[in-house]
């Protein structure tokens, strides 16, 4: 067991327990409903409650667990009728989040969009998941950051958590084949300057993957 680390040191390992229970979460491998018990944690890491803690606090702001009385920290639950809502939500307002970037891109963006996708069909090759879904946030939450639009962008980072839970869930049935290919076609659709056609393939993508994966 550490012992009396300094704050750094003690940030570091609570940093590890918050990846490795997300991904745990992600995997499928902690399941809804499951409770996460401080002691347990702990002695599992044979780490003191303190990072633990922290870690389970980062967890539940992010939205993979939530209290629940008499049982502590569970891993949240996610219903499918929460993921159509989510997605119908979504072709709202990331084709609007969509049209109000574009003005704003510049080469260096074109590149940095260019970049995820190559990441993304590495992550693909190497079958890390965990990456694909976070390049696949990163993406898409660039829009959200950059059509200065603050509750849009607040309606992102509150809906992401259950994107990610669901496509981890529906990935482990169904192939990530062809997903960096789809935001490289995004990023040439981009490229063209034409809003309402950006607007129609971002679109167009997200019903494409609700339709296989909801249905």
């Amino acid at each position: 067991m550490q012992g009396n680390l300094p704050i750094a040191a003690i940030n570091s390992i609570s940093e590890h327990v918050y990846t490795t229970l997300k991904k745990e979460i992600l995997a499928g491998e902690l399941q809804p409903g499951t409770r996460l018990l401080v002691l347990e944690i702990a002695k599992k890491f044979d780490i003191s409650q303190a990072p633990v803690r922290e870690a389970l606090e980062r967890l539940k702001q992010a939205g993979f667990i939530t209290g629940v009385a008499n049982k502590g920290s569970v891993v949240s639950t996610i219903t499918s009728k929460e993921i159509k809502d989510i997605f119908v939500l979504r072709e709202i307002i990331e084709g609007f989040a969509v049209r109000q970037s574009m003005i704003h891109l510049t080469a260096e963006d074109f590149n940095y969009l260019e970049g995820i996708t190559r990441r993304m069909h590495e992550a693909h090759e190497q079958n890390d998941l965990l990456n694909i879904l976070e390049l696949d946030m990163e993406f898409h939450g660039f829009f959200y950051k950059r059509c200065d639009n603050h509750m849009i962008l607040e309606l992102w980072n509150h809906m992401k958590m259950k994107v990610m839970r669901f496509m981890a869930i529906s990935n482990r049935h169904f192939s990530t084949d062809g997903l960096a290919d789809w935001h490289l076609r995004l990023v040439d659709v981009l490229r063209t300057g034409d809003a309402a056609l950006a607007e129609q393939t971002f679109i167009e993508h997200m019903h494409s993957y609700k339709t296989i994966h909801l249905n």
